[in-house]
């Protein structure tokens, strides 16, 4: 072989390899984001069950305080009578 065609040669086999490496980059980038778009909507469907489950737990813990309330209240106010009893606030 010649000069001419062993640069030929380098030529077609640098384009041959920077070709290669482009599209195994672009493979791998492709792939990579495929992965974290997969991530991505699982974690919001994880996040959005999770967030669901909270809002109902919560939703049962405030009935729950409130039914407390409640108790505390009629407790309020029977103690209130048995102070009046005791010492005779209430009797004419």
């Amino acid at each position: 072989m010649n000069e001419p065609q062993i640069w030929t040669l380098i030529g077609v086999f640098a384009a041959g390899m920077f070709g290669t490496i482009t599209l195994m980059s672009t493979m791998f980038v492709r792939m990579m984001q495929n992965g974290f778009d997969s991530v991505r909507t699982e974690f919001k469907s994880e996040f959005a069950s999770v967030r669901t489950e909270f809002r109902s737990e919560l939703a049962s813990v405030r009935t729950e305080i409130q039914a407390v309330n409640g108790r505390i209240d009629h407790l309020d106010r029977d103690l209130n009578a048995v102070y009046r009893h005791l010492f005779g606030i209430d009797r004419s």
